[in-house]
């Protein structure tokens, strides 16, 4: 806005004196992607395009019997079925930029774009991950009655969630973790994704207790959650939310298998039909719960 006129003083603002842009565009915060990290890429390699299918081969339970002398025993032929991961989801961006706009701005704003794009597709593939990965883990591994072994574990439905609050989210982490121990998945490289507030509740709570954490500074002054109930927490805002309920999934990544390949990248430096350029991104991929029993699921409330 210009200073303001004495009377009869002209007006230059608009004129004589330019308006000034900002060189720099205003910071965007992305909500963090966890994909990437709570997920096996062991079959990253094998795709090639859209609808490639890889035959994923899973380990039979041998039997282990008692043994009599003398005995006479037949073998036993293990089989077990293969998990398919199907390379069948895809999203894309299209983007151009006139030729006017592009020279007389002092950005590279289709870059800018680009990186925008990438960031968007990465919320949109979690998102979709996050919602899909919770109804598929083990029976065993949620609900209310929860435990392999026990059954003793409340984990929470969406009729009647768990009331989370700073007194007991240690518990609750302490009880979906001892779920996975009755399902013997492997105790490190486990994870658990959970929403923001719930991370607050754990700044609240007694684990400002460095001690609790195995950190050597208090999450109250680093501000870092780390691993908390062997547990490394990753906050994401793409969690499903189901009548008003969050779905939190906590596993192991050889539970989850991603396999992701950017299969186009095309920039136009004059796209037809116009004076402009352009930029356009495909991302095929696909994903697989190959190990249910090695993801779980809390059902919550902020209390």
């Amino acid at each position: 806005m210009a200073v303001e006129n004495a009377p009869g003083h002209p007006a230059y603002s608009g004129t004589f004196i330019p308006e000034v842009w900002s060189t720099k565009l205003d910071y965007k915060f992305y909500k963090s992607s966890v994909f990437g990290e709570i997920s096996n890429h062991d079959w990253e390699g094998e795709i090639k395009k859209h609808g490639d299918i890889v035959h994923i081969r899973t380990i039979p339970t041998i039997t282990v019997s008692d043994y009599t002398k003398g005995e006479v025993t037949s073998p036993e032929y293990p089989e077990s079925a293969n998990v398919d991961l199907v390379i069948d989801k895809a999203k894309k961006f299209f983007i151009g930029i006139d030729s006017i706009d592009k020279y007389q701005s002092d950005l590279d704003l289709l870059d800018e774009w680009a990186k925008d794009a990438a960031e968007q597709m990465k919320i949109a593939i979690d998102t979709q991950v996050l919602g899909s990965i919770y109804s598929q883990v083990h029976a065993s591994n949620g609900g209310a009655t929860a435990g392999a072994d026990t059954a003793g574990f409340n984990l929470g439905t969406t009729a009647a969630p768990v009331l989370l609050t700073k007194s007991n989210v240690y518990d609750y982490l302490t009880d979906i973790n001892t779920v996975l121990d009755e399902q013997s998945i492997d105790a490190e490289n486990r994870w658990a994704v959970i929403p923001p507030w719930f991370a607050n509740l754990i700044a609240k709570s007694e684990l400002k207790d460095a001690s609790l954490t195995g950190d050597t500074v208090s999450i109250a002054r680093n501000g870092r959650i780390g691993s908390v109930s062997g547990l490394t927490l990753y906050v994401s805002r793409n969690l499903a939310v189901v009548s008003t309920t969050t779905q939190v999934v906590v596993g192991h990544s050889k539970g989850l298998s991603f396999a992701s390949q950017m299969t186009e990248m095309q920039h136009f430096a004059q796209l037809e039909g116009t004076f402009g350029q352009a930029m356009k991104g495909l991302n095929v991929y696909g994903f697989v719960v190959n190990a249910p029993e090695a993801l779980a699921r809390l059902v919550c409330k902020k209390g």
